[in-house]
């Protein structure tokens, strides 16, 4: 535990340096959005859409994407209760929050990890889907940092897990 309050305290004038962007009414609202639909709405439009975007075989992407989440969420669970670690809105009243976490922990981003695997998968099945994903998961990303709920190491973290279980699964499938 000591570990992770040594990369609290290193990360949280980073953590600050991003969140001042946030003052901003604008971005505030643009991030928040960003960080709402991360939540899973637009990707679970995505999954759902794809089988009519891309006639019947897309079904096999929308599985695979479907599944990566499944997968993914337990392992996010047990490193959020492995590591307890305090968001960054929590450690430095400096950091301006303006979007309520979904959970009480920091470490690691559940946005992000799904970003990331839900990118992988697609863009591995649809390329074409790269203009939309690349930069809404960059978004998402950064949305974790600019809001002050999470440390870069927990976005790191995050896009790690999504990329490993992304690409396990499609060296297993294809």
């Amino acid at each position: 535990m000591r570990l992770m309050n040594r990369f609290d305290e290193l990360e949280l004038p980073v953590c600050v340096l991003f969140n001042r962007v946030n003052h901003r009414r604008l971005v505030s609202r643009l991030f928040g959005a960003v960080s709402r639909l991360g939540d899973g709405v637009l990707w679970y439009a995505i999954i759902a859409a794809l089988p009519f975007v891309h006639a019947s075989e897309a079904w096999t992407a929308s599985l695979h994407m479907a599944l990566v989440g499944a997968i993914s969420l337990p392992i996010y669970k047990w490193l959020k209760r492995q590591t307890l670690r305090d968001r960054p809105c929590r450690r430095n009243e400096a950091i301006h929050q303006s979007v309520a976490p979904l959970d009480q922990f920091s470490f690691p981003s559940g946005h992000t990890m799904h970003a990331v695997g839900f990118s992988i998968v697609l863009l591995a099945y649809y390329p074409v889907w790269a203009y939309l994903a690349v930069p809404f998961t960059l978004l998402v990303a950064a949305s974790r940092l600019v809001l002050g709920l999470h440390y870069p190491s927990d976005v790191l973290a995050g896009a790690g897990v999504g990329a490993l279980v992304a690409l396990a699964s499609l060296a297993l499938a294809l």
